[in-house]
């Protein structure tokens, strides 16, 4: 049986990977920040060497994009160092290391969709601090699966849809950009492919994303189609003319190529839209 360790278990990704891997049969243990903080090197390795995982997804990270750019250090030291730790701990116990990174590692202006062999260039300190973190996995080479996604929403932990669904209880019309555009991805369908890749000890960068490019506003108008409500009462704004302006600078192309799995002839996740109504119904009744 194939033991997993899965940090960040306290968050959506973390949590539903959790899930993923206890029905596919895994042993796994999920740690929390409470019961593993990642950015301590005693830590991390006496969890992983006492433990001895056959892999470790690594789902814990500083995720607060505006809040990275006025404090460099956390988030280099949440996004990048935590990560040598964890590599050092999978190299001594010979686990395959799968860590999460994120479309915010290119700065989105590129036309056309972003593969995994195109040049990085952050335009964030969030973004900068991620793609450190990238380096510091690779460093273990094909010791480790790099999986970068973009626009991760679940029902645990705070996210877009959760945000749209309360404003849109809240008012009667919303409005959001149409100038930036990704690939949703769905926590219930990106952590079962992140267990599989683990328990493959695949290598490398790989993109996993559901499929379906949109714009947060068509985004936003699925979303609250799901609910039952007229996505009318959702309009488009540009990212210029939110107030107050956020700190960190978005991509405006967010769009991930699942190159990768597709050449390797693997399935990609589902459009996005498949799985966007389970969600948004268990939301509702919870």
């Amino acid at each position: 049986m194939t033991r997993i360790l899965v940090t960040g278990a306290g968050g959506q990704l973390g949590h539903d990977t959790v899930l993923a891997c206890q029905a596919a049969g895994n042993e796994v243990h999920g740690f929390d920040r409470a019961v593993l903080d990642v950015t301590s090197r005693d830590a991390v390795l006496g969890a992983v060497t006492s433990l001895r995982p056959d892999a470790v997804i690594h789902c814990a990270a500083w995720t607060a994009v505006d809040a990275c750019e006025s404090d460099l250090d956390r988030a280099y030291t949440d996004n990048a160092l935590a990560v040598r730790w964890m590599a050092e701990a999978c190299d001594r116990t010979d686990a395959h290391l799968v860590s999460i990174s994120t479309d915010y590692v290119f700065d989105g202006t590129k036309v056309g969709p972003y593969t995994e062999w195109d040049a990085t260039a952050p335009a964030s300190a969030y973004g900068a601090s991620k793609l450190a973190g990238e380096h510091e996995a690779l460093a273990l080479g094909a010791g480790a699966t790099v999986v970068r996604t973009s626009w991760v929403c679940g029902q645990h932990g705070n996210n877009m849809v959760k945000t749209i669904m309360r404003l849109a209880g809240e008012r009667d019309s919303l409005a959001f950009v149409d100038d930036q555009i990704g690939h949703p991805s769905l926590c219930a369908d990106l952590a079962p492919m992140l267990r599989r890749l683990a328990v493959d000890r695949r290598s490398g960068i790989i993109h996993v994303t559901n499929q379906g490019a949109v714009s947060w506003f068509e985004f936003a108008r699925a979303v609250v189609a799901a609910m039952g409500k007229s996505p009318d009462m959702v309009s488009p704004i540009s990212t210029a003319d939110l107030q107050p302006a956020r700190p960190a600078k978005r991509p405006a192309n967010s769009v991930l190529d699942n190159a990768v799995l597709r050449m390797s002839g693997l399935d990609l996740l589902p459009d996005f839209r498949e799985s966007l109504q389970t969600l948004v119904d268990r939301l509702l009744a919870a």
